[in-house]
């Protein structure tokens, strides 16, 4: 199917644009995620901080048969026009609350893409004019839901991940 205002395409998922100012995740048919999961973090996030996209509402999209998870539409622009100097400085912002969503029990868990899915490398981390954001977070995990032993283990990884970024962004 064509979907109209297409702006990306994931493993599981469409994300459209509706306005200038909102973007909607559709779920069609059996999408193997679960919309209320997805949203109840993305709102779990946006409770710490503003580095997660902002949840708008749950909706459901008639001409499309689908389930729309609704959220603030974030225009990214292209680090690589910035001076390495104000990078550092946006990285800075990003590590700390990336941390406050650590210590608040919320992992994002999709900072690098697998190397088996298409797409950049961090692909879910934007440069916004409020400076870096995530995006997705379908398979983040909270600690309350997951336990410390799990919660810990993505912690780690992501961890690892965000040195991966580091490099990535300020060296390219």
């Amino acid at each position: 199917m064509k979907y109209p205002r297409l702006l990306s395409s994931g493993n599981n998922n469409r994300v459209i644009a509706l306005t200038e100012t909102e973007v909607a995740k559709l779920f069609v048919d059996d999408t193997r995620s679960d919309i209320g999961s997805e949203a109840e973090k993305m709102k779990y996030a946006n409770a710490v901080n503003g580095l997660v996209c902002q949840f708008i509402r749950l909706d459901y999209i008639e001409e499309l048969q689908a389930e729309a998870l609704v959220m603030e539409r974030i225009y990214g622009s292209d680090y690589r026009s910035y001076e390495v100097e104000k990078r550092d400085l946006w990285l800075d912002v990003f590590e700390d609350e990336l941390k406050q969503l650590h210590a608040a029990g919320f992992v994002h868990r999709d900072l690098k893409r697998p190397s088996n899915i298409s797409g950049e490398a961090f692909d879910n981390i934007l440069l916004t004019t409020q400076g870096l954001r995530l995006i997705d977070v379908g398979i983040s995990a909270i600690r309350s839901q997951v336990g410390d032993q799990l919660f810990e283990k993505y912690e780690a990884v992501e961890l690892k991940e965000l040195a991966l970024f580091r490099a990535y962004f300020l060296n390219r």
